[in-house]
């Protein structure tokens, strides 16, 4: 029996795991020799970036929470690994599962390796190159020492090859974000704001922020907030606002056409999503569902792990170029973007290929 320890600390996380946790759920109850241990560090606790997503992705309740809460970058690192530390040897296991690139991802991984527990890690190989952002370091730290490498496109394998790593623990399984989405498409979820700001589908933007690089300088932020709004003409621009951005953006005097919303969950934020004009973030897994949902997308940062949302699919990258974001705000509204197609393997069956490779893990 391979018993598994998946962790989860920030809302990507659940996203991901959801599918991974119940194609090992339908594999034990044929018999495999499967067992997993659900571990939620707390990194994300407020209810919208965590809680509602274990109900609304039908993900069972964690088997421990850390309960690790906010901090800086080094607090919630060390808070993390020493907790789960104690968690791994109060229930020890054979392999630890993280995925993705945030502070759980990273103090997990190290936790584990410095426990001799070996370390499979899910999208790992993608790379923007740019460490100024922590995720990037994250991405690094975890890829140089996991020993099993789940990736979502062949050209984050071939990177994988070109650092050293081993070609028979690479494995190309596509992109598990895409699972839960395909998986909840048809129960997205209309938000009560919807109808009481008059919105109709394919007439508003879409605009998420919580990059440090967007949103740490309050004046900035602003800026580009009321610039974006502006260049939406009169066309609604929904913002649902991360507690981190919160902080930052002031209220008063808003833009007519904004509407300001509270964190959403899964399914309602993907309905705005889904039925959007078009979507300005500094998101990278926003791009990835934007290009299956064929919704034109502009990411609002320098540069970007997933480049196959642009090569293939319906995003461009604009930073913080005020003129491209205006041209490319210009082409959305006059119905002239790219038709975008999806990339290899993201047909929501990659959960099923991980769970099938990690059967053959030998304990």
């Amino acid at each position: 029996m391979l018993k598994i320890t998946i962790v989860a600390g920030a809302r990507p996380n659940f996203i991901k795991i959801a599918p991974i946790v119940n194609a090992i759920s339908r594999q034990k109850s044929e018999g495999k020799a499967l067992n997993y241990r659900l571990v939620h560090t707390g990194q994300h606790y407020d209810y919208q970036l965590s809680g509602s997503f274990f109900e609304e992705l039908n993900i069972p309740k964690p088997d421990a929470n850390l309960g690790i809460g906010s901090g800086s970058q080094a607090e919630q690192t060390a808070k993390i690994m020493m907790a789960f530390e104690r968690e791994l040897l109060e229930n020890p296991c054979d392999l630890v599962l993280v995925v993705g690139d945030v502070t759980s991802t990273l103090a997990c991984s190290i936790t584990a390796k410095k426990l001799q527990i070996p370390v499979a890690h899910v999208e790992a190989g993608i790379r923007s190159f740019d460490f100024a952002m922590p995720e990037e370091i994250n991405r690094m730290v975890t890829d140089s020492i996991s020993d099993y490498f789940f990736t979502t496109t062949q050209e984050a394998s071939n990177y994988l090859v070109s650092i050293g790593k081993n070609p028979e623990n690479i494995h190309f399984v596509g992109n598990v974000m895409i699972d839960t989405l395909k998986n909840f498409e048809n129960e997205f979820k209309k938000p009560t704001f919807f109808d009481e700001n008059f919105l109709s589908p394919k007439k508003y933007f879409v605009l998420t922020l919580h990059r440090p690089s967007n949103v740490d300088a309050e004046h900035q932020l602003n800026e580009l907030v009321r610039f974006i709004c502006e260049k939406a003409q009169s066309i609604p621009v929904v913002f649902p606002i991360h507690p981190r951005t919160k902080k930052k953006f002031a209220t008063a005097e808003l833009p007519k056409n904004l509407i300001l919303t509270k964190p959403l969950g899964y399914l309602e934020f993907n309905y705005l999503v889904k039925n959007a004009l078009g979507i300005l973030t500094d998101s990278g897994g926003i791009t990835e569902e934007a290009t299956v949902m064929r919704i034109p997308c502009i990411t609002l940062r320098e540069n970007t792990e997933r480049p196959e949302t642009i090569s293939i699919g319906t995003n461009e990258l604009a930073g913080k170029n005020l003129t491209l974001i205006e041209v490319l705000m210009q082409k959305i509204i006059k119905n002239d973007w790219k038709k975008g197609e999806i990339p290899a393997k993201w047909d929501g069956k990659s959960a099923e290929r991980i769970v099938e490779i990690l059967e053959e893990i030998k304990p």
